[in-house]
């Protein structure tokens, strides 16, 4: 049995490190660390309200230049995975 892991590129640091079809998070609530993911994460349900706690928190004035996502490193690791297994 093989073992799938996330489609996630971790810690790029300059805009051009996104590939086509992927784009940049912030993620964490007090050290921020970048996030790169495929832009089809955007159609599924968990990340959708994932993106909705992120609204809420920050509306649209994202302090680090891009998507901020207000939660745990670790619980979205755990998010990536589950959605790169769908």
């Amino acid at each position: 049995m093989a073992i799938r892991m996330p489609r996630i590129i971790k810690k790029s640091s300059k805009a051009g490190d996104v590939p086509k079809g992927h784009f940049a998070v912030y993620v964490g609530e007090k050290q921020k660390k970048r996030f790169v993911i495929p832009i089809s994460f955007l159609s599924q349900p968990l990340f959708q309200d994932l993106l909705s706690q992120a609204e809420e928190e920050f509306g649209f004035d994202h302090p680090m230049g891009g998507l901020t996502i207000p939660c745990d490193e670790d619980v979205f690791i755990d998010l990536i995975s589950h959605l790169s297994r769908i």
